[in-house]
């Protein structure tokens, strides 16, 4: 539906969207219109089968949030005229914030560095060369562009950036909502209408700039965002069978970058089944050892959802006393060489052995101003703040326990517990 340029979508969770004329525009370009095939939760559609919602419909969601808060933070007043900034940008970088996305959202994230391009922040910046969203962005003005990336990369002073970036931006409460509607689970629920309602423009006192904050009275809700995060990592996000899939297509990928099936540069671009397919028809052309792996067992086991096995699963209670080992954490040369040590002992190939211990610090961490009772203004930073729940600390203990150590093996294999202590673990 058209009115003057501007268009409304239905949507299951906010109902109804409607997108201004340059959000249309944008929404209309090709890079834009990629998003619809870039699945929002990866391959967690392998456990939970509702999950197929995409990068496009969450992003939309953004968009609508975005301009509710600020029509919120209009209605309130009292705001000095300088404070509202740049705020003709704001829609606009939460609607283009996961233009860079990789095929399978964020799980390339989690390769060494020299393995991708970059980010997903940093590599939006290459869709914005794209002539028809450039096209859409000239009614903004010059230099608009610039702006945008600033915000979606964290990078901008502008006092309204923490709608876009930081510790209460609208894109985490869309995302438990929707990821939580569309698996069909519980535990995503925040109260994103008091959140709303909650959040207030204040200056701190430390450098005197204005940034977005919440009010006293929302910090119940604030702490219901902060659970669903807990509830929606430990039981979506790093489920077992979630974790096994990525930690498959990772593996895909990465022997595909190493062997020289794709360049890196390549991964900028594809949707999930276009990267898929590339690496499947490539290793097929291809006599090397790795790459009939690729064509013979490994894409199609992901295919097939014949993943890999848990041979190995310690929770934080399990690890007290230990510590994970740094180079454990993510990907790396050292880790690869451990896990290729255990397949040999087990009897499995290079690569059939997979280390998993999951990290997101940062999605725990919490940073912002307070709005007291009083009409003070105080920063919830680590240290938590007097007179409300600790709700840094809290979130620290649960990011703990929300990760889990383990290893998978591609066939089912019995792996010795204390072997695995003694290779990934040392005393805290």
């Amino acid at each position: 539906m058209t009115d003057r340029g501007f268009r409304t979508v239905r949507d299951p969770l906010w109902n109804t969207i409607r997108l201004d004329p340059t959000a249309a525009r944008i929404v209309d370009t090709t890079v834009f219109q990629r998003l619809r095939y870039i699945r929002q939760l990866g391959l967690t559609h392998l456990v939970y089968p509702g999950a197929t919602h995409t990068r496009f419909d969450h992003v939309l969601g953004v968009y609508h949030l975005t301009t509710t808060a600020l029509r919120l933070l209009h209605e309130r007043g009292a705001i000095p005229p300088e404070v509202w900034e740049g705020e003709e940008l704001i829609p606009f970088a939460a609607l283009l914030h996961d233009i860079g996305h990789y095929a399978f959202s964020h799980a390339l994230e989690e390769l060494e560095p020299e393995r991708i391009p970059a980010d997903h922040e940093a590599v939006a910046e290459r869709f914005f060369h794209s002539p028809d969203l450039r096209e859409a962005l000239v009614p903004l003005g010059p230099g608009a562009e610039d702006r945008i990336r600033a915000l979606i990369k964290g990078e901008s002073d502008l006092p309204l950036r923490g709608l876009v970036s930081g510790s209460l931006d609208l894109d985490k409460m869309e995302y438990l909502k929707r990821d939580a509607y569309f698996c069909g689970v519980p535990y995503g629920e925040v109260d994103v209408d008091r959140l709303l309602q909650g959040l207030v423009l204040l200056p701190c006192s430390g450098t005197g700039k204005w940034e977005i904050g919440v009010h006293e009275k929302a910090t119940a809700a604030l702490e219901s965002l902060l659970f669903a995060k807990y509830q929606m990592f430990r039981n979506v996000y790093w489920h077992h069978a979630v974790r096994s899939a990525t930690v498959l297509y990772k593996r895909i990928v990465d022997e595909a970058v190493v062997t020289g099936l794709i360049d890196p540069e390549e991964l900028v671009g594809p949707t999930d089944e276009q990267l898929l397919y590339e690496i499947h028809r490539r290793a097929r052309e291809d006599d090397g050892e790795v790459a009939e792996r690729l064509v013979t067992r490994w894409i199609p086991a992901l295919r097939h959802r014949r993943l890999p096995k848990r041979a190995v699963e310690l929770t934080a209670a399990d690890l007290r006393g230990r510590r994970v080992e740094d180079w454990a954490v993510g990907d790396s040369l050292r880790k690869r060489a451990v896990e290729d040590e255990l397949a040999m002992e087990l009897g499995l190939q290079s690569g059939e052995v997979m280390i998993d211990f999951p990290h997101k610090r940062a999605m725990f961490q919490l940073n912002l101003l307070i709005e007291r009772r009083s009409g003070a203004v105080e920063r919830l930073g680590p240290d938590g703040l007097p007179g409300l729940l600790d709700l840094p600390r809290v979130a620290e203990e649960l990011y703990r326990a929300a990760r889990v150590l383990r290893v998978f093996t591609f066939e089912r294999r019995d792996v010795p517990l204390e072997s695995v202590l003694e290779k990934v673990t040392q005393p805290a």
